[in-house]
């Protein structure tokens, strides 16, 4: 069979652009020349077309460098992307992000230059959405490794997210001294009054309408963060005996 391989990875580079667009042409295009049992139809720029401000793409990207982190790609990594995409985009599309995904992790990520280009392009609410499902990814194995979160404090230094908001969801997903304050942005010393203004405050930042244009699976995933940021109120409150 021809090799189709270099064309698909070029039209799909023209296509998103910058060094997402040439990260993932160059992991299409070894998916297309690896598969010998492949239709030189199944990917092409139309049926895996992607934009400079596709979440999708950006998320794929991050997800193989927090997964490269640690040396070694998980089974339980692996199915927790999968059942995310698969929600998102059907069984198909989830089937090439998967393939590309594999292609990614041999290769070397300039994460740098990756987010830069996804800061350029996406609204800082998605961003903090990235961030809570690179935590997702990391933790799903019941640990964060000290490689992995090293690999996300670094993309969420490259994205602008602030301190402030990194420590919130990072707390979501370990366990920290007074992890649930951190999760609410305040210490333990504020009053009764400040907490439920750090809580209203929260609300509104975490409220899952503010990715609502991204699709059902993302504010879902919204939604996961949002209840988080609930109960570590309503922790607080018990503890203090408020009402």
């Amino acid at each position: 069979m021809a090799k189709f391989g270099k064309w698909i990875g070029g039209g799909l580079g023209w296509a998103v652009g910058g060094p997402i667009g040439a990260l993932l042409g160059f992991a299409l295009g070894s998916v297309i020349d690896k598969t010998v049992d492949i239709k030189s139809d199944d990917f092409t720029e139309k049926n895996y077309q992607t934009t400079p401000n596709d979440f999708g793409a950006s998320l794929l990207v991050l997800v193989a460098a927090v997964m490269k982190a640690d040396g070694k790609v998980l089974k339980s990594e692996l199915d927790y992307v999968k059942r995310f995409f698969n929600k998102q985009f059907g069984s198909e599309r989830t089937k090439q992000h998967m393939l590309v995904l594999r292609e990614l992790l041999k290769k070397d990520i300039p994460l740098q230059d990756v987010c830069i280009q996804i800061k350029t392009y996406t609204m800082y609410p998605a961003r903090l959405q990235l961030m809570h499902l690179l935590f997702g990814v990391a933790a799903v194995d019941g640990e964060v490794h000290s490689s992995e979160l090293r690999v996300i404090k670094q993309i969420a230094a490259y994205l602008g997210i602030r301190q402030a908001d990194y420590i919130s969801i990072k707390a979501m997903f370990l366990k920290e001294v007074d992890g649930d304050y951190k999760i609410l942005e305040i210490n333990k010393n504020v009053t009764n009054e400040e907490v439920k203004k750090a809580y209203r405050r929260m609300a509104v930042k975490y409220h899952p309408d503010k990715v609502s244009h991204m699709g059902d699976e993302y504010k879902e995933a919204a939604k996961q963060k949002f209840q988080k940021m609930k109960d570590a109120y309503e922790n607080i409150k018990k503890q203090r005996g408020m009402k």
